[in-house]
C-alpha cells in the first residue's frame, strides 16, 4: 500500500500486539507485513451546537447474533463464520442481540458480558430520554473484513451516507 493514506510512522503503535499481527500475516505467507491504519490526523471536525441539541448516531463492529453460525455468546472462541461483510442498520428503539465472537480480542483477560461495551444502545436511549442528545433513527454495523481499502472506499461512505440521510450531527464509534 502506498503512502497516500498518511498513516503515522511504524514506530508510532500503542501496543504490541500489532507487532504479533503482523508476525502472523507474514508466517500466513502473505508478502508484506500487515499495516494497521493508524493515521497522523483524524478527520475529526468539533460539534457546531451543544450536544444537547444535535442528533447522535450509534456505529458498531458487533454482528448482528445469526443462530445458525455457531457459539456467539459471551466467551465463545473465535468464529470468523460469525463474520459480516456489508454495512447494516437498525431501527434504534428496539432492542438488538449483537455478539462479538467474530472479533479478535483477548479472551483470557477479558469477558464479553457486558454487552454495553460493543453495544450501548439501551445506554444511549436512557441519555437521549435524559434529553442528552437526540438519539439517530437508526445505528449503524461497520463490518470488520479486515480490509483498509474496502473500509475506506466502500464501507465508510456508506455508513456517512445513511448518517446524513438521518440528519445525523456526531457519531458515537463503538469498535470491538
Amino acid at each position: 500500500m502506498t503512502d497516500t493514506m498518511n498513516f503515522a510512522p511504524e514506530y508510532d503503535v500503542p501496543l504490541d500486539y500489532m507487532r504479533r499481527t503482523r508476525d502472523y500475516y507474514l508466517a500466513l505467507g502473505y508478502d508484506n507485513p500487515y499495516r494497521w491504519a493508524h493515521y497522523v490526523d483524524a478527520p475529526f471536525q468539533p460539534l457546531t451546537k451543544p450536544l444537547k441539541d444535535s442528533t447522535l448516531a450509534l456505529i458498531t463492529t458487533a454482528a448482528p447474533y445469526q443462530p445458525d453460525k455457531g457459539d456467539q455468546g459471551p466467551g465463545a472462541a473465535y468464529n470468523a463464520g460469525a463474520k459480516f461483510y456489508s454495512v447494516f442498520s437498525g431501527d434504534t428503539a428496539v432492542d438488538h442481540d449483537t455478539r462479538i465472537s467474530h472479533i479478535g480480542y483477548d479472551r483470557k483477560h477479558t469477558t464479553a458480558k457486558d454487552s454495553n461495551t460493543w453495544f450501548p444502545l439501551p445506554l444511549m436511549r436512557k441519555f437521549a430520554a435524559e434529553g442528552r442528545f437526540t438519539l439517530a433513527p437508526r445505528f449503524h454495523g461497520a463490518p470488520t473484513n479486515r480490509s483498509q481499502r474496502v473500509t475506506l472506499e466502500t464501507d465508510a461512505p456508506e455508513i456517512l451516507a445513511r448518517c446524513r440521510q438521518d440528519q445525523v450531527d456526531a457519531a458515537l464509534l463503538v469498535p470491538t
